[in-house]
């Protein structure tokens, strides 16, 4: 296929590592169970593709978040694969359960705002950042990569507007105690360029690099590409999205589906950006796991592309 046609930008960076999400924030919040053998075929599906770091799953309490109760029967059958598997882990006991499968990519998940904190783990913003401090703390010791999720960056359903400054508190926290990588999450979608370039100004000049950086942009109000250029002319070069543009947040009524990585790939394939992928076989795995879950994808692309193949 020649399209699209590709027409490069000097001001971007050459190339670009997706975090795909699609296995663990994807799939987290279907209502029905997804068999442990489908998630794992998912996952190989994805690398196959080409992505090199896949989000495998959640190592948090099954009450909480019963699609992803079978993360001990899940990892091993994926573990062999030649790519990066981060695991989330909420607390210690998350990561005891991680650690003991093998597991050396890791993440945490904290809050900008106080009612997402609340919300989402029941703790303070300072509370939630003293959970984690052991958590990161064991993960590097064991010679671990943490990454270090922040929610609520650019706008909070309780709270409205978030301070550009309480963001960056919250990230430089992060950073202090020891994640190699920070997200910073548009948990609702209601980021726009201009915040977003501010945002990552601001942290720049609180000592939070660039390259430490990477973006999670929701696309509730179509804004998500929009969000995401802004921050490769940043310099960002990692960018989470959702294989099919599957998934939302369970404690944010408001979120719509993630950034989906065939659109983020269509973008990024025509400004001659690198990712690695192989986006007719993404395109394939989305419409499969479509199938499974018995509705249309909601990607764009997945949805232009499949249909010219029929």
């Amino acid at each position: 296929m020649t399209l699209p046609m590709v027409v490069p930008d000097q001001d971007l960076p050459p190339r670009v590592r997706i975090h795909e999400v699609g296995a663990r924030d994807g799939l987290q919040n279907e209502k029905s169970t997804v068999p442990t053998e489908v998630k794992a075929e998912f996952v190989r599906r994805l690398a196959d593709a080409g992505l090199t770091t896949i989000e495998a799953t959640s190592f948090v309490h099954p009450k909480w978040v019963p699609q992803l109760a079978d993360a001990e029967q899940l990892f091993p059958r994926i573990s062999d694969l030649p790519v990066d598997l981060p695991v989330l882990v909420p607390n210690e006991r998350g990561l005891d359960r991680a650690l003991a499968l093998g597991a050396r990519r890791v993440a945490v998940f904290a809050s900008a705002t106080e009612s997402f904190a609340k919300a989402n783990l029941n703790r303070t913003v300072d509370e939630a950042l003293a959970m984690f401090e052991p958590v990161v703390g064991r993960a590097k010791a064991e010679g671990g990569h943490v990454r270090g999720y922040l929610s609520m960056c650019f706008g909070d359903p309780w709270e409205g507007a978030v301070p550009v400054a309480q963001v960056v508190r919250v990230c430089r926290a992060l950073a202090d105690m020891g994640c190699d990588e920070l997200s910073l999450g548009d948990t609702i979608g209601v980021a726009t360029p201009g915040h977003v370039a501010a945002l990552l100004t601001e942290l720049n000049e609180a000592g939070v690099p660039t390259a430490s950086l990477g973006v999670h942009f929701h696309d509730t109000y179509g804004q998500a590409l929009a969000n995401t250029l802004a921050a490769l002319r940043h310099g960002v070069t990692t960018v989470d999205a959702s294989a099919g543009g599957l998934g939302g947040c369970p404690y944010a009524k408001s979120a719509t589906g993630n950034l989906a990585t065939e659109d983020l790939v269509w973008m990024l394939q025509g400004l001659g950006i690198d990712t690695g992928v192989d986006l007719g076989r993404l395109v394939a795995t989305s419409v499969w796991m479509a199938d499974h879950l018995g509705r249309p994808s909601p990607s764009r692309t997945v949805r232009a592309l499949s249909h010219q193949e029929q």
